[in-house]
């Protein structure tokens, strides 16, 4: 119960808010209730779209094309087209975070990452048009170049940084794992390497979750990315 609650503690928070103020303040909680109802229904419509998004660059963009284009050497090229990217989106800040993290893990650097958030969040196409309409194009211009400039600025100022976006806690500590929003069932893996894979609920699941990469010989090694390499969604990842 202790680790459950600590895994969930900003939700708990959240619940404790809302019964204190069921308590002290009934018509604030219920229009809190109301507001958070409306933006959870809005999340179950949007991530859906946004999970297959992820999903697709993921498993259909090499690794190799988003370093070139959005890497740390990609230099002007790579801000102009997350620029771009960005700026052509559609849907709520919230949706960009699963993507950009897709694209951080498949290759593409801390810099170019915040420039595609900040751009999705206050120069995207849509937005810009409604702007010109109502406060006029060239306020819509000097907006949007002082913009984009501090963009990039913050962009440079985050790559060199340094800073680090976390991973997974299985990515990181798990020399094999199945990814399980990826997985499809298809046991493919468990008929391959049963000793390494099993089947629960219609996903896979590393039956050694701790198994080292050392404790394998090369034989197993090359079984084990082979299996990685073949599975359909490309689920399997190995990490040591």
């Amino acid at each position: 119960m202790k680790a459950l609650l600590k895994k969930n503690k900003l939700s708990v928070i959240i619940v404790l808010i809302y019964a204190v103020l069921m308590m002290v303040q009934r018509d604030m909680a219920f229009s809190a209730l109301g507001n958070s109802t409306y933006y959870l229904i809005e999340m179950a419509q949007i991530l859906p779209v946004i999970f297959m998004l992820t999903v697709a660059i993921d498993v259909l963009i090499p690794k190799e094309w988003i370093v070139k284009r959005l890497g740390k050497k990609s230099g002007i090229g790579g801000a102009a087209l997350a620029l771009a990217f960005g700026s052509l989106s559609a849907g709520p800040i919230y949706a960009a975070f699963p993507i950009a993290k897709t694209l951080h893990k498949k290759g593409a650097s801390i810099g170019n990452v915040v420039v595609i958030l900040s751009a999705w969040a206050v120069i995207k196409v849509p937005m810009l048009a409604n702007e010109a309409k109502f406060l006029g194009p060239d306020f819509m211009a000097v907006r949007w170049i002082l913009t984009v400039l501090f963009i990039f600025g913050i962009g440079l100022i985050m790559e060199k940084s340094r800073v680090k976006i976390e991973d997974d806690d299985t990515q990181v500590k798990q020399a094999v794992s199945v990814k399980q929003d990826y997985c499809i069932g298809c046991s493919a893996c468990e008929k391959g390497m049963p000793e390494v894979f099993a089947m629960k609920e219609g996903k896979a699941y590393v039956i050694q979750p701790d198994m080292k990469m050392e404790s394998l010989d090369e034989h197993e090694k090359k079984r084990l990315m082979n299996m990685a390499s073949k599975c359909p969604p490309k689920a399997i990842e190995v990490n040591g």
